[in-house]
């Protein structure tokens, strides 16, 4: 079967689930799924993971993420986007840029969020847009995310386009309506690309009309990125036969530290574990005295 990463470019008006089956479809294969749910509206960067390759996808969805996002000053909907009905407007002709730009500075670093009614997250077992399309509201609690970067890249209102790198659960929508309410002229967000996900980028990644393509020849598989191309970032390990073995088995390993900086590790880092031949084995985590578990075995003796 097989197994590895397809860096797609979801064109906007298709559902992120609708890539998955696309992909299931031209490939064959069964086991499918994609790293970070992108609005049917948005476009941009949508990583599929194929085979083994599904079982780094939490490792995905935790990565980083840069968008490109036009924010439209002057009215907010109901479902944050311009999808929505419009619930409030007001007047954007005041804002200054420099007011923008400190509006966007309280927002990078660690904020509070709401998620907003229409989304995929789930109240008493069922998602809020089933709600909020039945006219409901459900409970939601603020949660606790990560803007680590948000940067101006156009300013001529009532539209404002801008850069921003986000860590996992934040919402991009939410930040163009808080933004709104901040600057007290109410804003929604025009349109959403995802520039980065993780390793892979926009620039890199590829059409559905190439995808289809390539199925169409049988070449589809020399677009796949390999599994452990999502844990570059991380320590790897070589380990020598009887280690491999024990790897594979899930048994815990004894490495010791080759270099200084490995002494004395925090607990549960992870690591990337490769044979001698260079084929992906396992992701280890520490616990403590050179001590390592295999997590997650990818290999197979």
């Amino acid at each position: 079967m097989a197994s590895g990463i397809l860096n797609i470019n979801k064109p906007p008006g298709m559902a992120s689930f609708a890539v998955v089956s696309l992909v299931r479809r031209l490939t064959g294969v069964r086991r499918v799924g994609h790293a970070g749910t992108l609005d049917p509206t948005a476009d941009g960067v949508l990583p599929i993971c194929l085979g083994r390759a599904t079982r780094v996808v939490e490792y995905l969805v935790n990565a980083p993420k840069t968008y490109y996002a036009a924010i439209r000053l002057g009215s907010a909907t109901d479902t944050y986007d311009s999808e929505g009905t419009v619930t409030a407007t007001g007047d954007p002709s005041s804002v200054t840029q420099e007011e923008m730009e400190a509006a966007l500075a309280g927002f990078v670093g660690q904020i509070e969020q709401i998620p907003p009614m229409y989304s995929a997250l789930k109240y008493e077992g069922q998602p809020l847009y089933r709600y909020a399309r039945a006219g409901k509201t459900a409970p939601r609690q603020a949660r606790t995310v990560t803007i680590h970067r948000l940067e101006l890249r156009r300013f001529a209102p009532p539209l404002v386009e801008v850069e921003l790198e986000v860590g996992r659960g934040a919402y991009v929508r939410t930040l163009a309506h808080d933004l709104g309410e901040r600057l007290g002229c109410h804003a929604h967000l025009e349109r959403l690309t995802r520039l980065r996900s993780g390793p892979f980028s926009l620039a890199d990644a590829l059409g559905l009309d190439e995808l289809r393509e390539a199925a169409e020849h049988g070449t589809w598989r020399e677009l796949l990125y390999p599994v452990d191309r999502v844990l570059e970032s991380w320590y790897a390990a070589l380990l020598g036969q009887q280690h491999t073995r024990d790897a594979c088995r899930g048994r815990l390993l004894v490495l010791t530290p080759v270099r200084q900086e490995l002494v004395d590790l925090p607990l549960d880092t992870p690591c990337r574990a490769y044979s001698e031949e260079g084929e992906f084995l396992a992701i280890l985590r520490y616990r403590g005295a050179d001590r390592w578990q295999p997590e997650r075995v990818f290999a197979t003796l």
